[in-house]
């Protein structure tokens, strides 16, 4: 392919002018000529690079660097990263290369990226590696995780010339990592754009279908914004107040989680757009007038006190404040309203960056505490790591990602920030993990409480302790924090540790007495034999007197009894153990060279004919078929994609499958009779089950249907839906 060079080298400069002249951060001039050398470097690094689309390489690091710059706001060392963070992994460039042109500091955070990029390309072991590496960056700078999720955003905007595999795959491990990531450091625009993103491409035609929905109720949405801000711009403007309204949709992610977790089309989705109203203030005034603007609105519109949220008095552990409350706007419609001044818009905006911006003159302590809290406690847990297996990592730190918060006291009247669902034994390790390890109970409030008790916004608490005390098995299942469960899973293994070695020497000499050689593959058959999972359970049962050496020889017994057995069923049937397959192997295929396989439909989902489906290779039970909308199907291609292939159908006429639906409407005299005859006369399926109920004039009922295809059932569903008085059809 022939390319204007010419062409391509002015686009060049004019991209990299665009991203000097839009960054947050005022640049001087020697921050300026570091910016420019790394740009010169980067541009020959990646001289004769290409990416999918064609476009120069170079295209890439400069979009990265201008989402560092302006969207997150950081500041020279960050945007010089950003341009370089391809440069060790891709081309001739080496780290002690960088570090003599530029320093340690830049060197470290581009080497930190390019770790994490490399692990990105081997296809090995779980995907939440990839998490561990880049948690423990937390450790080193917190700059590669922010230049990380820029870098994650721009491909994510630029996915669709990727294969509609790799596109599925790298939008899974996105909501699985990158937006929980984002959302915890503030980057509430940059999280909902993953999310969105993500749907699109795991989920394309619930995506597009808001997103045009969306767009036709635009002008609707314009003209109902104009009218609030006539309303209460009056109002704001008779108390001299400096100010400025803005309406905006709500993101299609959030409209979609808000349909599943209500079970509600997107006409019945309430409030999918929001008002924020955001004014000027010094920080003397600041919350005074947050106030003053919420009482002017109240006493306009009615507002719904349950939907009330004071970010202000006490913000999120990211730092984020503002008033949200709910009211029924000028249509007699709810609608939210955000109250904010322009700093706590900047920082909901922009994150980590403006938080630190706002250091000085702003309330400092609270929401820098806050702040320094939270990436304490990853910091905490990550070297705690050696005791948590990678899995177990990944759970505890997703664990607090996306929690709300509840705010609890010391007894000396200090603020503590705990995710919801807290316990009194959460808070005694929040405070310090000796506290937490010999935690007997606690008093909320001046009232005695178990160290189970479920911590409420505003209680007071005081932790009682004991020296005899030491951490049990069951605390695992009372707290929910990450530095909790280290904690607890780290005393619990030292001891079990000793217990396992003391029990494998117990176990040896049982062994000796029953003339059995102690090797690997003799305990991996004794483990089987008595059911157990791992050669430290054995050890453990030895440990406590469950087994001895009675056991031992009812083992050695079974294994002779065995043996004979097997030869004698060898002789009598020698295609015994010949599996003859179940499923019918013309049906699907898989990979890319469609290769007709073995395979089995997973219980987690239904599966029919016509549906979006892919394999994926278990362990134990060979290849089960998914389908796309699976709720399983983001944990599998973000953790086991190397185990995921992809599947078409072959003939989907051939095959028949149960998939249940839920019909909802008016009651009324004849409406089975109705339902029943667009099932089984109109479109001619065989109806197995029907359940309907009826309360107060209100029916719901669910019907088993076997049907051919993904189009029969569509047909139907639409049929269904024209049923008089029938309100909502859909698949379950």
């Amino acid at each position: 392919m022939v390319y204007d060079l010419e062409k391509e080298n002015k686009e060049i400069q004019q991209r990299y002018k665009n991203l000097i002249s839009n960054t947050y951060r005022t640049l001087d001039e020697e921050q300026n000529k570091i910016i420019r050398k790394a740009f010169d470097i980067a541009l020959d690094a990646h001289k004769d690079q290409r990416r999918k689309t064609g476009e120069p390489y170079i295209y890439h690091p400069i979009e990265v660097a201008k989402i560092v710059a302006n969207e997150i706001g950081l500041g020279t060392t960050s945007i010089a990263c950003a341009l370089l963070h391809d440069v060790i992994e891709d081309s001739e460039y080496t780290y002690e290369d960088l570090k003599k042109i530029f320093g340690k500091k830049i060197a470290d955070i581009v080497n930190g990226l390019t770790k994490i990029s490399v692990m990105n390309h081997q296809n090995i072991s779980v995907q939440s590696e990839n998490y561990r590496k880049l948690l423990l960056t937390l450790s080193e700078d917190f700059r590669v995780i922010l230049i990380k999720i820029a870098d994650r955003l721009h491909n994510m905007r630029t996915l669709e010339s990727m294969r509609d595999d790799k596109q599925k795959k790298i939008a899974s491990e996105t909501i699985y990592i990158y937006a929980p990531l984002a959302h915890r450091l503030g980057l509430y625009n940059i999280k909902s754009e993953l999310e969105d993103l993500s749907l699109k491409y795991n989920n394309p035609d619930v995506y597009y279908d808001i997103a045009n929905k969306l767009e036709v109720a635009k002008d609707q949405r314009e003209k109902y914004v104009e009218e609030f801000k006539k309303e209460v711009s009056e109002q704001l403007k008779e108390e001299h107040l400096n100010f400025t309204i803005k309406g905006r949709a709500k993101a299609i992610s959030s409209i979609y989680r808000k349909m599943l977790k209500q079970n509600v089309s997107f006409e019945e989705v309430y409030d999918n757009y929001a008002i924020r109203i955001i004014y000027k203030s010094d920080a003397k005034n600041e919350k005074f007038i947050a106030w003053k603007i919420y009482s002017i609105v109240t006493d306009l519109y009615h507002s719904n006190p349950q939907r009330m949220r004071d970010w202000i008095t006490n913000p999120r552990s990211t730092g984020y404040e503002s008033l949200h409350l709910t009211v029924l706007g000028p249509d007699k419609k709810w609608i939210e309203v955000q109250i904010r001044s322009e700093r706590m818009d900047e920082i909901a905006e922009k994150g980590v960056a403006a938080h630190y911006k706002y250091k000085e003159g702003f309330k400092q302590n609270s929401d820098d505490r806050n702040f320094e809290q939270w990436v304490s406690q990853i910091r905490e847990v990550i070297e705690q790591q050696q005791n948590l297996s990678t899995s177990e990592l990944l759970d505890n730190i997703k664990l607090n990602l996306y929690s709300k918060e509840v705010f609890v006291f010391t007894p000396r009247g200090e603020i503590k920030i705990l995710p919801v669902g807290s316990t009194a034994l959460d808070f005694a390790f929040s405070v310090h993990s000796d506290l937490g390890m010999k935690c007997l109970g606690a008093k909320v409030n001046g009232k005695l409480v178990p160290i189970s008790y479920v911590l409420q916004n505003g209680d007071q608490i005081d932790i009682l302790s004991s020296q005899n005390q030491k951490p049990k098995q069951d605390w695992l299942d009372i707290v929910i924090t990450s530095k909790a469960k280290s904690r607890i899973k780290a005393a619990l293994n030292s001891e079990k540790n000793s217990q396992v070695a003391e029990g494998k020497e117990i176990f040896q000499r049982k062994l000796r007495h029953a003339k059995i050689n102690f090797t690997e593959e003799e305990v991996n058959n004794i483990q089987r034999y008595f059911n157990l999972k791992t050669s430290q359970d054995l050890f453990l049962k030895f440990y406590e007197g469950s087994y001895d050496t009675t056991d031992l020889k009812k083992y050695v017994d079974s294994k002779s009894a065995i043996k004979t057995f097997l030869q004698k069923f060898r002789k009598s049937s020698p295609t015994a153990f010949e599996e003859t397959p179940t499923t019918d192997l013309d049906l699907i295929v898989f990979g890319k060279d469609e290769e007709k396989l073995n395979y089995s439909f997973a219980k987690c989902c239904t599966v029919i004919p016509g549906d979006k489906i892919f394999g994926f290779i278990t362990i134990s039970d060979g290849i089960k078929v998914h389908n796309d909308s699976c709720p399983n199907a983001i944990n599998l291609r973000a953790n086991y994609d190397y185990r995921v292939m992809p599947a078409k159908w072959v003939n989907e006429q051939r095959y028949s499958s149960r998939v249940k639906i839920e019909i909802e409407g008016i009651d009324r005299k004849g409406l089975v009779n109705d339902i029943t005859e667009v099932i089984s006369n109109a479109m001619s399926i065989d109806m197995r089950s029907i359940s309907i109920e009826s309360h107060n004039g209100i029916f719901l009922g669910t019907i088993t249907l076997e049907v051919k295809n993904k189009s029969q059932l569509e047909e139907t569903l639409k049929q269904l839906k024209g049923v008089f008085s029938v309100t909502t059809v859909k698949r379950m």
